[in-house]
């Protein structure tokens, strides 16, 4: 259990613990209908090494999504050509990474607990981060074992995140903390505590995916030991032409 896994067995995990709402195999994508839930959800991905650009900007627009692009390091040429086409750089990400085992840390429940559905006080602190009802939808299509987090301050409801596992990988996501509980240690709380609650279920590994330019947690989760193992990033159009919707 010394080595990670691979980068895609990590983004195999990652769209377990995070699903589209739709998927769809057309010219050497695969193209995700997101329902409103964000890039991760609505980006399409490479299938084949030359597929067809145009073909997926035609079908993402007919599905009512601008077109929307997920790349990783195997994908530099394909990067480049939609760089000429206009496509700006997005999000760089990592997924980092570490041993379950290394992490765990059974928190006192009156400071954090898991629980599922989330209760509505949770909605309304993921709603504060600017996780609506369409990645509520997410979590809730999300298959296998899965919990919400919820972190509390003064017996106060103070911070939320989102856990799932697939196989021996358990994904955390939409961790959110209310700005007046910040710096409270409460991130690394949620870290902790999701580890344990994945180490329950039978996870060998801990992971998540962070924006390079995201600092502050980057930070948190390096100090607790998560080290980055793969990586993404999006091309998204910069500017709208109408011309390329027709034949």
């Amino acid at each position: 259990m010394t080595t990670p896994p691979a980068a895609p067995r990590l983004l195999a995990a990652l769209e377990a613990t995070w699903p589209a709402a739709g998927y769809n195999h057309h010219a050497g994508w695969l193209l995700r209908h997101g329902a409103g839930g964000g890039k991760r959800v609505s980006a399409a991905s490479p299938l084949v090494q030359q597929p067809d650009i145009p073909a997926a900007e035609t079908a993402m627009r007919a599905q009512g999504q601008r077109p929307l692009f997920r790349l990783c390091a195997q994908d530099a040429a394909l990067d480049a050509q939609l760089e000429m086409r206009g496509y700006g750089l997005r999000d760089p990400s990592q997924i980092l990474v570490a041993p379950v085992a290394a992490l765990a840390q059974r928190p006192e429940l009156v400071r954090l607990f898991p629980l599922w559905p989330p209760l509505a006080i949770m909605r309304d602190i993921w709603a504060e981060g600017g996780v609506g009802p369409e990645r509520l939808a997410i979590m809730g299509r999300a298959k296998g074992a899965k919990t919400a987090l919820l972190a509390r301050v003064s017996d106060r409801a103070a911070g939320v995140a989102f856990c799932a596992r697939d196989g021996d990988i358990a994904m955390l996501h939409a961790v959110h903390v209310l700005a007046a509980h910040q710096g409270k240690g409460l991130g690394k709380l949620i870290l902790r505590g999701a580890a344990d609650w994945a180490q329950e279920t039978g996870a060998e590994w801990m992971a998540l995916a962070v924006t390079t330019g995201n600092t502050r947690a980057r930070n948190l989760y390096e100090s607790c030991g998560l080290r980055p193992a793969a990586s993404y990033h999006y091309r998204e159009e910069t500017q709208y032409d109408p011309a390329r919707d027709r034949p």
